[in-house]
């Protein structure tokens, strides 16, 4: 019965919102289509036989009757039936009632009292009309008698607030802050104008063209980082050079990248505003009162910066993230409570249309080129659409996680075409280890190659080792001259060959080279440290080279510990651990963040961390050590911990397309074959008597004397008499039996013993 009445009441009101519909519909096109000289009431005789009114004389009857009775005012009657049709469909709730029915009509009467005051008459078709209508006049004459005309406006205007009150059910409140809010932003749209137009004048220099993406959101309230960086991108437009040679090698230009997507920057203030205040009413319902201090649009989200009443608790207000996100209709909201260094909370809401992050928004900025970085990796845009990059010769490692689809391998090829934007093969060497066989294979074949890309997770392990050899490797050489990191290192090599250019010109070749001044580094030798150095490569310069740094990808870190777990984990601690001063940076990703792929080993060294969306809030923890990444938007959308603090940075990252990746790769290609490390190849991993003898047990020795006394080997024979776990037991059978002690396993008999007693 709930159900049908239900159902009836569902009908009824669909009902009466047609009807609704079209009587606004008869009503307005009637009106506008209004003429004196149409058959109506007060016009019986018509010289002219035709009705121009579009509805014939049903609609000249109605809107002579309208206008005449309350003039211009009349118009209001079928935007009222308009909203109440709407009202129909769209609120459950909604009822005819006595009170908001009063207000509209006393709406009515006071537009029409108020256009009789200021117009007086009109004319339609030659015809003078009262503006107001008859009942407007009538209200008119009755009250400017007794409060003149100004009390009768001030009454007029009192009437109409209250009865778009009644009608509209908005407070005077509200209504004043909105209003508040319009006319500070008008007046600061206007001071913006007016600072633009003076600074143009004052310089002779045209404008910049601008560029797409070249403008960036302004707040509502005044922020003036937004307006900097538009300012900022505009002029790095100007004097970009597309292409740049270093020696024999030409670096990728930007052009091969997809130009970016014009923005619409220009959001809608009056939108923001009206979403601050539909936050703040949203924290109000729930018994949470605040106010919106400042508003920061952005490509994918809006923050807002919202100040707590006083005595309000922040955990009040993060607790109410899923309420917040189902009452304002997100996909999910991020709050930050509290912003560093401000008293507000800050409130991360998606925009409804999300705005594309491309490479080409990061790598065609000013802040991009003059960048110090060794290693530059473009990380995407920050919140209000500002580039956000970072040196990985700085990090000196990083840690990436994120479910399918989040936009993991779509940032990884960012940040490797971002170095190949700024470094050549000789600057720069990778080694791409790619288990799931997708994403790096596309790089197969450029010259900053050292080995081709690995697939196969057991020679990924064995790639590692090797790095981990290489690692040791140039610590012998570089404390061979006295050089603490590979930079400094690099810069005596360079110091080394121009000595040698210097004595070759004047015949010096047997002097020895005369030191210099410490260049300007972080690495500063002592001038007699530094000539021992020069003198030390100069002797032997078959063995010092210049060393370019070495990055090692990971896509996929669960499969190579599903495999070899062991070798991975310790080669990638110790590379982590004393590989930064080498020149030997890592980068691991991986779609199952759990305890067994991320080992506490493994998560200890690497300070520097990536979560795009995850699964879960477990999942967040084990990435950041704090919950968030389960509320991200995936695409691209992460979390930035840098090193040394654990301040979460939230990011879009940039999306390249395949057809982009082609493109660099045929570009880079074209300039020379990948020239491989034949160490990497032909290496084989130690497994003499150095590292076999860090794995026998202990009590290896006792158990082959114990077996050799008893005539009989087994592994619980060794668990039992020596008081050891089973799987230990099991190792010292199997290693006996490599050791030709005892013989295979022949089902439930015990091993034949094959030496004599000792």
């Amino acid at each position: 019965m709930a159900v049908k009445a239900q159902e009836n009441n569902r009908r009824k009101r669909e009902i009466f919102g047609v009807v609704g519909l079209a009587l606004s519909f008869f009503l307005f096109l009637s009106l506008i289509s209004y003429s004196p000289a149409d058959p109506s009431l007060t016009q019986y005789v018509s010289d002219d036989p035709s009705v121009r009114n579009i509805f014939g004389a049903a609609g000249s009857y109605t809107a002579d009757a309208l206008i005449r009775l309350l003039g211009f005012g009349a118009f209001l009657i079928p935007i009222l039936t308009l909203v109440a049709s709407f009202r129909f469909f769209l609120d459950e709730s909604f009822r005819i009632k006595a009170v908001p029915a009063l207000g509209a009509a006393a709406l009515l009467l006071v537009c029409s009292g108020l256009l009789s005051l200021i117009l007086t008459k009109v004319s339609i078709y030659g015809v003078r009309l009262q503006a107001g209508g008859l009942l407007g006049s009538i209200i008119t004459d009755v009250l400017i008698p007794v409060l003149n005309r100004a009390g009768t406006c001030l009454l007029f205007l009192l009437v109409l607030l209250l009865s778009l009150m009644v009608v509209a059910d908005v407070s005077v409140v509200t209504l004043g802050r909105v209003l508040k809010s319009a006319s500070e932003a008008t007046w600061a749209v206007v001071r913006r104008i007016g600072s633009e137009r003076a600074a143009s004048r004052a310089k002779e220099p045209e404008p910049p063209e601008e560029k797409p993406g070249d403008d960036l959101p302004v707040p509502i309230i005044e922020s003036p980082e937004p307006a900097e960086k538009a300012k900022q991108k505009k002029i790095e437009q100007i004097h970009f050079d597309f292409l740049e040679r270093v020696g024999d090698y030409q670096l990728p230009p930007l052009s091969i990248l997809d130009p970016a997507e014009k923005r619409d920057s220009r959001v809608k203030r009056d939108s923001l505003i009206a979403n601050a205040r539909i936050l703040e009413k949203k924290l109000a319902d729930f018994g949470v009162e605040g106010r919106v201090l400042e508003v920061k649009p952005g490509p994918v989200i809006t923050m807002y910066e919202l100040e707590p009443a006083p005595g309000v608790k922040i955990n009040r207000i993060t607790n109410l993230t899923d309420d917040l996100a189902l009452a304002l209709r997100a996909p999910s909201i991020r709050i930050i409570a509290p912003i560093p260094g401000k008293g507000a909370i800050g409130i991360e809401i998606p925009n409804h249309e999300r705005e594309p992050v491309r490479l080409r928004n990061v790598l065609d900025t000013e802040a991009f080129r003059e960048a110090k970085f060794r290693l530059p990796i473009a990380l995407g845009e920050d919140i209000v659409g500002g580039p956000v990059m970072a040196d990985l010769a700085r990090m000196p490692h990083l840690l990436i996680a994120g479910t399918t689809g989040s936009g993991k391998s779509v940032s990884l090829n960012a940040m490797i075409c971002s170095i190949l934007f700024r470094a050549t093969p000789d600057e720069v060497k990778f080694l791409l280890i790619d288990p799931k066989r997708l994403e790096l294979s596309a790089y197969e074949g450029i010259p900053h190659l050292l080995h081709p890309v690995v697939v196969d997770p057991k020679k990924a392990s064995m790639v590692l080792k090797w790095a981990v050899e290489e690692m040791e490797r140039r610590y012998r050489v570089m404390g061979e001259v006295g050089a603490k990191g590979v930079e400094g290192y690099n810069r005596m090599i360079e110091k080394s060959k121009n000595e040698k250019a210097k004595r070759q010109a004047f015949g010096l070749e047997s002097a020895p080279p005369k030191p210099e001044a410490a260049p300007e580094a972080e690495e500063v030798l002592p001038p007699e440290a530094e000539g021992q150095a020069l003198a030390a490569i100069a002797k032997a310069p078959q063995e010092h080279v210049r060393l370019p740094y070495i990055v090692i990808v990971i896509d996929e870190l669960a499969d190579l510990m599903m495999v070899a777990q062991r070798y991975v984990e310790e080669s990638l601690a110790r590379l982590a651990q004393m590989a930064r001063a080498s020149g030997i940076h890592l980068i691991l990703a991986t779609q199952r963040p759990s305890v067994d792929v991320i080992t506490g080993v493994i998560k200890a060294n690497f300070p520097t961390r990536i979560s795009f969306q995850v699964s879960s809030k477990v999942d967040s923890r084990t990435i950041l050590d704090q919950l968030g990444a389960e509320a991200l938007l995936g695409s691209g959308d992460m979390l930035f911990m840098p090193p040394g603090t654990s301040k979460l940075a939230r990011i879009h990252g940039p999306f390249v397309s395949e057809k982009e990746i082609d493109r660099i790769v045929m570009f880079i290609k074209k300039q020379g074959q990948p020239s491989f490390d034949p160490s990497i190849t032909e290496y084989r991993p130690e497994t003499s008597t150095t590292e076999s003898d860090e794995d026998v047990d202990e009590k290896y020795d006792e158990a082959v004397a114990l077996v050799s006394d008893l005539g009989q080997a087994s592994i619980s024979l060794v668990q039992r008499y020596l008081k050891v776990g089973y799987n230990r037991a099991a190792r010292i059978i199997e290693h006996m039996e490599a050791d030709g002690i005892v013989g295979p396993a022949d089902g439930a008999k015990p091993r034949k013993v094959l030496v004599k007693k000792l």
